[in-house]
């Protein structure tokens, strides 16, 4: 296992040596390396050709005297007509220089690289042929695109908060939306989909309702709601969406949610009777097995808000038993938190020892739970000097490689619960190993680390020794997947423009923002040379086109 004279990362990372070497890219084929050696040669080729060509055309094409030509004229010119053309050019590459860094900062990519390789790559004939053999570098490369599109799927937030009682509150305070348009739209998606059904036109209140979900603007889909209990008083959807959007505190909320549950249990036992009936009974049982099983969990939210966190544990285990296909609402994670905040930390392990399996998603809450729950055992008595100078022990090693596999799988979090970047509110979707989901845990988390004596010491001195173990995490991980390289994009979507995306692996700024400001930098610099030393800068410049001269006559 670890070495013992190492201390905290370099012990943990020596964990992880039997680990194949990262980084290695399977050999080439014999195609591969001979389509790749004539392509080399053909460049050279063509360039061999080209100064044949030049060389052979030198007299018919009098190239000697149009060169005397041009350096005649470029010794007429005066010493601030290369101040004006050094200065412009400056200006020029500046702007250039300004717009690169400001479209990297914005997309994440260069804006001449994407032109370069959308647009002229094409038009100079560098497209690469559709078909590929099977097992070719090109089939990867699809491969792993796809798998890429898969693990970017975004989910529902388990945990996400009331859009009147919490989000409408911090909008009032600080005058900022904390909610992305697109956040939204998903979440009106989410809706129509768990709240509708075929059968909604035979109830009147239901047709209203699914308008309602479809309006963009708040007041009026509350308008809607309150429409649809006109029409029927036990409209548990109404009920709903008026706890999700008017209720301005969690006590309304939960008023509401109360008369949603009575509502929405007399629907349930109705549609149970019917279900066997027509297959659009069934698509109307299950509409309002949804609705029930929202309304409970959003009881059970409110309840761990209050501080009745006993009653929440108790709601969401009768959920879970009650309803258990429905395991992809993530029903678990809700049960983590609360019980982690009643420091039940055995039913804590017995939630992980069912959820956290091979054959299950993992989330944030899963893996960073795991890894607490082994640093709880260690921590209090953990120390740099003494580790430093023994070793970790083997409850010391379980936990530095449980908070490896934790930052690996979402390497966003550390930097949240060390409090190296400030949280804001959750959205209301998170993508799973994203700064999203990382910004979605620690908002619920966070206090539970602090919580734990030494956990967040030992954590500051491990994680990092993750990515030694990971140099290439876009094309090869540890324990799980390679890293998404979509993440980032999907990410600006969901969180609010004023929240500084976290971006993993950091990216190096491209070729052409370097170029651009040594472009920008040497030409203000030759015109200012230009402009205060005219004389020693003109002989210079005589002397550069002496050389060229003399080279092509030599050619």
């Amino acid at each position: 296992m670890a070495d013992r004279n190492y201390f905290g990362e370099a012990a943990a990372a020596a964990a992880f040596s039997s680990a194949p070497v990262r980084g290695l890219s399977p050999p080439l084929g014999w195609k591969e390396r001979l389509r790749a050696g004539l392509a080399g040669a053909g460049a050279s080729l063509w360039f061999v050709a080209g100064l044949g060509l030049l060389y052979a055309l030198r007299v018919p094409l009098r190239l000697c005297e149009h060169l005397a030509a041009v350096t005649g004229f470029l010794n007429s010119l005066t010493p601030k007509f290369y101040v004006a053309l050094t200065g412009t050019s400056s200006l020029i590459s500046g702007l250039i220089f300004i717009f690169e860094w400001w479209y990297f900062h914005k997309h994440g990519t260069s804006f001449i690289e994407q032109v370069s390789i959308n647009h002229l790559r094409p038009l100079m004939g560098g497209t690469e042929s559709s078909i590929s053999e099977p097992g070719s570098p090109s089939n990867r490369e699809c491969e792993t695109s796809r798998q890429n599109l898969s693990e970017c799927k975004v989910w529902r937030n388990p945990l996400n908060l009331f859009r009147g009682a919490e989000y409408r509150r911090y909008t009032w305070v600080t005058g900022k939306e904390p909610l992305t348009y697109y956040d939204m739209n998903l979440s009106a998606q989410d809706h129509q989909t768990f709240f509708t059904c075929d059968t909604d036109f035979l109830r009147p209140s239901d047709t209203v309702m699914q308008k309602a979900w479809r309006e963009r603007n708040p007041p009026a889909r509350i308008k809607a709601a309150y429409q649809a209990l006109e029409l029927n008083n036990d409209c548990a959807t109404a009920y709903v969406l008026l706890a999700e959007e008017e209720a301005t505190t969690i006590v309304d909320a939960e008023r509401l949610f109360k008369q949603a549950l009575k509502a929405g249990e007399t629907i349930y036992k109705r549609s149970q009777q019917c279900q066997h009936q027509s297959p659009q009974h069934e698509a109307q049982l299950r509409r309002d097995t949804n609705v029930l099983v929202y309304i409970k969990r959003r009881l059970a939210m409110c309840a761990r808000k209050l501080g009745r966190i006993r009653e929440a544990v108790k709601i969401m285990r009768d959920l879970m038993k009650e309803f258990p296909p429905l395991t992809m609402l993530n029903i678990h994670e809700n049960l983590l938190e609360s019980l982690l905040e009643l420091q039940a930390y055995a039913d804590v392990q017995a939630v992980l020892a069912k959820y956290d399996d091979i054959s299950l998603p993992k989330s944030a809450a899963i893996c960073y739970t795991a890894a607490l729950l082994k640093t709880r055992t260690v921590s209090d008595k953990f120390s740099p000097e003494t580790a430093s100078r023994r070793g970790l022990s083997t409850a010391e090693i379980s936990a530095v490689e449980a908070i490896h596999r934790a930052v690996e799988f979402n390497p966003h979090v550390p930097k949240y619960l060390l409090e190296m970047k400030s949280l804001i509110l959750p959205p209301e979707h998170i993508l799973k190993r994203g700064d999203s989901e990382a910004v979605a845990y620690a908002f619920f988390h966070l206090q539970h680390w602090k919580r734990i004596e030494g956990a967040l010491n030992l954590l500051q001195c491990t994680w990092e020794g993750t990515f030694r173990m990971i140099p290439y995490p876009l094309e090869k991980g540890h324990l799980f997947y390679p890293y998404p390289s979509c993440t980032e994009t999907a990410d600006r979507e969901l969180l609010p423009t004023f929240h500084h995306v976290s971006v993993y692996p950091k990216k190096e700024l491209p070729f052409f923002i370097h170029f651009t400001a040594g472009l920008c930098s040497s030409t203000a610099m030759i015109a200012l040379l230009t402009h205060q030393f005219p004389e020693i800068m003109g002989v210079f410049a005589k002397a550069v086109s002496m050389i060229s001269r003399t080279c092509i006559e030599y050619l």
